[in-house]
């Protein structure tokens, strides 16, 4: 499989941050399947952090050994995923048992609905009727040294 990683810097060899922001899955190494979605990471990373660079590093990972980890993967925006990202979010994380966490990403399109569910003007039903059609990319966020070590890289893509 392979994963990209988007960012202000050259990421070739990846490491678990003490510090992050609250994200969809709590504390981890970010990387997706999809291009595009990489380098819109990285075009946002470059903004925020004021730098004129940006970069996309590219890992590969061996399937059959991420699968031997302890994997918590969401194939749709449910109301697992939901509760999993609001919770991440919301910075009470629902357990860090996991290796990897994989599924959809809760990109600008979502984030609208999950703050509305937030603020309780939506219930999870409504949320979860407004998120299902949307065609959300993946991410995957490696949270242990073990999962990191999967990732070999491959090359950087400058933007």
């Amino acid at each position: 499989m392979i994963l990209y990683h988007g960012s202000d810097v050259v990421v070739a060899t990846p490491k678990l941050l003490k510090n992050q922001r609250t994200l969809d899955f709590g504390k981890g190494f970010y990387t997706t399947s999809d291009l595009d979605q990489a380098t819109k990471w990285a075009k946002r990373t470059a903004t925020r952090t004021r730098r004129d660079e940006s970069f996309v590093s590219v890992y590969r990972a061996d399937d059959e050994e991420l699968n031997k980890l302890r994997v918590l993967r969401f194939e749709v925006p449910d109301v697992d995923w939901l509760r999993f990202v609001v919770a991440n979010r919301t910075g009470r994380p629902l357990g860090s048992d996991w290796d990897v966490v994989a599924g959809p990403v809760a990109n600008d399109q979502t984030a609208t609905t999950i703050e509305l569910f937030l603020n309780g003007s939506y219930d999870e039903e409504e949320a979860l009727r407004r998120l299902l059609p949307q065609k959300l990319k993946d991410q995957y966020a490696f949270k242990t040294e073990e999962a990191l070590a999967l990732l070999h890289f491959e090359e950087n893509i400058p933007l």
